[in-house]
């Protein structure tokens, strides 16, 4: 659990690229951004202590209306306005956390314009220093070493990483607490070693380390399992072949006669009918901004999403022996995915026309780190059809249309540790964004004395693997914050319900005088508070869930809007409301939150979600019940996956993916594909086989 330290700049592997200095309001903060910051703060009488650790320093993004307003005047012939450049800065200095604004517009002259300390529950994000740091003291700890040697093993071939140890109870995770952490140990090297050290756990050690000290202050080797043996475990291309026997499929590539489609000024894309702004965060890695979609019929753009972004990732595992029930991650919060953002392959994790992009963020001293390749962007051809029909009613003629279904995806990979999630931000040309998250990467697995299946007689909290080796179930909550402007920021929530109805025959009642004795009809719900915009789409509520703006109408009266579409990974949390993990992420029992917009409220388990108890979360906010009809108001989406491992899992997991869609509802007047250019006749290659 020791994510590397990444950042990310603009690589131009295909499309039109333009590089030229270009400060859109929330382009993210630069590298020299980055430097002013560390200046300003390190140059404050507000943060006296020394050492100063940098936890989280991102952009302090303008007002939400000051930034339209900017839009509105950038398509224009008026000047732009010039708009104030911030970061907010969460540093660790004496023990305690401190919240800073800094002001740099002027990266000559930087300024630190806000500061407050931070006394309430929970702390920033783990740095990539202090969990290396923290990493170095197991082997320099004496009854660390006897444990490895009682288990016939070589200190130096066991590395231990960081664990945030939650919130059960009591003043832990409170400043007065400590800044405490546990680290478990894996076994690396050997007569044989392997990559896969998740697959080698050292069962039954913890140690217990305060981070400000960077000292064990406390120890508990409790079981001694056998440590899995390596064989069969490493996944690297070396190790596994030659000769490679699995499938062989013929390499492909991707052809573009006319060039990319694809046009990125600064940060901002623009491609057939969209247009956006890609960022990028250190919690949040890619962040998608200002998307608009262009209204052939109308000629006019038209808002859909001002902001959007992965705000949290809780993983609770499901074993609660005394060395696993702490295994409750929130991934964004306790590490940070910008942070675990790295590079892609090109031709692997993307394909060849891809254009890549990067960003910065600063490391624990505060200073600008670079990434390149942490987000493509590319045009897929997937062979699949935006719309069609044949038609064979006419004597003697067939009437066949047929428009290619190509559409635009940002990507960025984030490796949180054992895990590799892979985030599409997927654009239709019929106007629809989806998003899907889609998971790969090594499973966390606990070392057991079992060789067989029939040996087990009790709740072993998860899948035999191999030999020794069981992968243990647990659950992936994936959560999107969603700023959903539809046309406008004074959006409302609709809930339509599918009701069955009897025909009565009368057509007073809805009924009709036919033979027909049922038919189902929609009853629509306009939410009014936050209460109201609560959803569990599995326990067979609404069947459109739609973001409409009332002050909107289509020339024949419906309300424009966009609905919410899941496509698989629904899971819902199933621990007690009362355990700890579940207050820390209340939200989890349910996939649909709509709130009033807040600029404050950007992450879902809180702004220090690292031993967090759920006071700060989206699920508290929401407690006040505000209003959201005719508001503008934020969609919070979260994925959800029951992970039962199989075998197939081991050594490393075939990727398995969720999504959900934002599409159009009556926002266009017709299919607004309608206008679209057929196809040509390229003569590709193989494009005419027949069989």
């Amino acid at each position: 659990m020791i994510p590397p330290l990444l950042t990310v700049l603009l690589v131009a592997a295909a499309g039109t690229v333009s590089c030229k200095p270009h400060r859109h309001p929330l382009d993210p903060l630069s590298a020299v951004e980055l430097t002013a910051v560390r200046s300003a703060v390190l140059a404050s009488p507000l943060v006296p202590d020394r050492p100063i650790s940098f936890h989280y320093v991102g952009l302090d993004e303008p007002d939400k209306a000051d930034v339209l307003s900017y839009a509105s005047s950038s398509s224009s012939s008026h000047r732009r306005p010039v708009l104030p450049r911030r970061a907010f800065v969460v540093a660790r200095a004496g023990g305690r956390s401190h919240e800073l604004r800094v002001d740099v517009t002027n990266t000559s002259a930087p300024s630190v314009t806000s500061h407050a300390v931070h006394h309430g529950a929970g702390f920033p994000r783990f740095t990539t220093e202090e969990m290396a740091a923290a990493g170095a003291l197991p082997p320099n700890y004496p009854p660390f070493v006897e444990s490895v040697r009682r288990r016939g093993l070589n200190v130096s071939d066991v590395g231990c990483g960081v664990f945030s140890m939650g919130w059960f109870g009591g003043e832990a995770g409170k400043a007065s607490s400590g800044r405490l952490t546990k680290m478990q140990c894996f076994v690396f090297g050997g007569a044989t070693p392997t990559a896969n050290f998740y697959a080698r756990p050292l069962e039954g050690v913890t140690l217990l380390v305060d981070l400000d000290r960077m000292a064990v202050v406390g120890y508990r080797d409790r079981v001694v399992s056998p440590v899995p043996k390596a064989e069969g475990t490493d996944y690297r291309a070396a190790e596994v072949g030659p000769p490679f026997t699995g499938p062989v499929t013929a390499p492909g590539v991707v052809v573009q006669p006319e060039g990319s489609g694809v046009k990125i000024d600064g940060r901002v894309v623009r491609w057939a009918n969209w247009e956006f702004h890609v960022g990028f965060d250190i919690r949040a890695s890619t962040v998608i901004s200002m998307a608009s979609v262009h209204d052939g019929d109308a000629g006019t753009w038209r808002q859909v999403l001002y902001r959007g972004f992965v705000s949290e990732i809780f993983v609770p595992y499901m074993d609660p022996e005394e060395e696993w029930y702490f295994h409750v991650f929130m991934d964004a919060g306790d590490y940070g995915l910008g942070a675990s953002a790295f590079p892609l392959q090109p031709g692997a994790d993307c394909p060849a026309n891809a254009v890549y992009m990067d960003g910065f963020y600063a490391n624990a001293d505060g200073q600008p780190v670079k990434a390149e390749n942490a987000i493509c962007v590319f045009e897929r051809y997937a062979g699949d059809v935006a719309w069609r029909h044949t038609e064979a009613a006419f004597p003697g003629q067939l009437v066949t249309e047929v428009r290619p279904d190509v559409t635009l995806v940002v990507r960025t990979v984030v490796s949180a540790g054992n895990y590799d999630y892979t985030f599409d931000w997927e654009f239709k040309t019929a106007g629809s964004i989806k998003c899907v998250v889609s998971l790969s990467g090594i499973l966390e697995m606990k070392a057991t004395s079992y060789t067989h299946v029939d040996q087990i007689k009790e709740d072993a909290h998860g899948t035999l693997l191999a030999a020794n080796t069981v992968g243990v179930y647990h659950d992936h909550f994936v959560t999107y914050h969603l700023d959903l402007d539809v046309d406008g920021t004074e959006n409302s929530f609709v809930k339509n319900t599918v009701v069955p109805r009897r025909n009565t025959g009368d057509p007073a009642t809805g009924g009709a005088d036919t033979p027909r004795r049922s038919y189902w009809t929609v009853r629509r719900e306009v939410a009014e508070t936050e209460a109201d915009g609560q959803v569990n789409i599995n326990s067979g509520g609404p069947a459109d869930l739609l973001f409409v703006n009332p002050s909107k109408k289509t020339s024949v009266g419906n309300e424009v809007g966009y609905r919410l579409i899941p496509a698989g990974a629904t899971a819902s949390s199933l621990l007690s409301d009362d355990d700890y993990p579940q207050r820390r992420a209340s939200y989890s029992k349910k996939q649909v939150w709509v709130t009033p917009y807040d600029k404050s409220e950007k992450w879902a388990s809180g702004l220090y979600a690292e031993q967090g108890t759920g006071d700060d979360n989206l699920a508290a906010w929401s407690r006040r019940n505000r209003r959201i009809k005719e508001e503008d108001i934020v969609l919070w989406y979260t994925l959800g996956v029951h992970h039962l491992p199989y075998q197939e899992d081991f050594p490393v997991m075939p990727t398995v993916s969720g999504a959900f869609e934002l599409r159009p509802s009556n926002f266009f007047e017709r299919n607004p594909l309608m206008r679209m250019k057929p196809p040509g006749n390229p003569n590709f290659p193989n494009c005419s086989c027949h069989i």
